[in-house]
């Protein structure tokens, strides 16, 4: 009696040690976290650079034995040369695109053609565009006046969208100096991954999350970031040979609208058709066209090649995780949608295969049947 009453003493009391060891925990777990957080973009960019460029290191590691840290450096130096190079013309076609708009702005020549007569008999807009268009051919300045609250924000959201792509470029150099830093201590790196993903899914799941992860990650940085940095290299060399006014600012909105999984068409065909209005059909103009629409869709024949080679799971679950993750987390959640997408997909077929043998594959053992009291026959 006097053990029973113990051991319901000492029950409350262990659930009260666990209780308060699971809220010390979870301090500790909110304090770090809050710590964390202000590097946590770097650290996920770092950890995305060094996952993409880790193939060149263990490529380069068999010629240069024993000189991680060597080869990382190098990796990362040809990296700033290879990024900084279009980034920098990128920057001046765009700053020179824009001292070219304010230049025509304030000198006064800008008009803009007075619309055609048919523009207003078209159906429930018609009459509204015909007016505006017809205000904005005469008195431009009028309308700006008029609309000059709105303009002073879109020109403020402009300016924060610029000031944020600053900030994010040098968060980006900052993390490719990290990720070089993760490189140099890449294999010590999959075993931690491989440890901790066998501690939270498994020991037999741990391998395959880490390998499916990290092929996720290359698929899209080469079949999504990869393909739109492509597409805006061709087009902007073809807008800047024919010398398209805004050429850097409609390269930069092709590699915006290609990491959206938007077709570059949207860019390249209203461009084609202003190059045949102001310059008209001739041999020039016709190439540019040909090469401009070629182009636009080359990312329809790179895009299969690329972005689902090496991963375990669909292209359509890569594809969907990128775009469902860009919606909802940037840049970054272009990355990580397709990474949680194609975990939960493999982990969720691996539960659906992972299953008892059906009864009805199991030989059932011989009917019995009592005959007589304490005497037992098989049937």
């Amino acid at each position: 009696m006097l053990a029973t009453v113990k051991s319901e003493r000492a029950l409350p009391r262990q659930m009260l040690d666990v209780l308060i060891r699971a809220g010390l925990i979870a301090v500790l777990a909110v304090f770090c976290f809050r710590i964390f957080i202000p590097f946590l973009n770097l650290t996920v960019w770092a950890l995305i650079l060094a996952i993409t460029l880790y193939p060149l290191q263990t490529t380069l590691r068999r010629r240069f034995p024993n000189r991680d840290g060597l080869i990382a450096t190098m990796i990362i130096l040809i990296a700033f040369c290879v990024i900084l190079l279009p980034t920098y013309l990128l920057g001046v076609a765009v700053a020179e695109s824009i001292q070219h708009v304010m230049a025509v702005f304030r000198s006064g020549s800008f008009r803009i053609p007075p619309p055609a007569e048919s523009v207003s008999s078209w159906p429930l807009v018609g009459e509204r565009i015909y007016g505006f268009w017809q205000q904005a051919s005469t008195d431009l300045t009028g309308l700006a006046h008029k609309f000059a609250p709105q303009l002073k924000d879109a020109g403020l959201a402009v300016l924060g969208m610029v000031t944020g792509l600053g900030a994010g470029l040098v968060i980006f150099f900052v993390a490719l100096v990290v990720a070089g830093i993760v490189m140099a201590h890449g294999e010590r790196g999959r075993e931690s991954a491989v440890q901790i993903a066998s501690r939270i899914s498994g020991p037999e799941n741990g391998v395959t999350i880490v390998d499916l992860c990290t092929t996720t990650i290359r698929a899209v940085a080469q079949g999504v970031v990869g393909i739109a940095f492509i597409q805006m290299l061709l087009i902007g060399i073809g807008f800047v040979v024919m010398g398209i006014p805004g050429a850097g600012l409609l390269a930069l909105a092709v590699l915006l609208i290609g990491i959206m999984q938007l077709p570059a068409t949207l860019i390249t065909i209203p461009v084609i058709a202003f190059v045949m209005v102001t310059k008209g059909i001739s041999t020039a103009t016709i190439i540019f066209a040909v090469y401009s629409l070629i182009a636009g869709t080359v990312d329809n024949v790179l895009k299969p090649l690329l972005l689902g080679r090496g991963v375990a799971v669909p292209m359509p679950v890569v594809l969907i995780g990128a775009l469902g993750g860009m919606v909802s987390g940037g840049v970054i959640g272009l990355f990580i949608g397709p990474v949680m997408l194609a975990v939960g997909y493999q982990l969720f077929w691996r539960w659906v295969r992972d299953q008892a043998p059906p009864e009805s594959n199991i030989e059932a053992p011989p009917m019995q049947r009592v005959s007589t009291p304490g005497k037992i026959e098989a049937s």
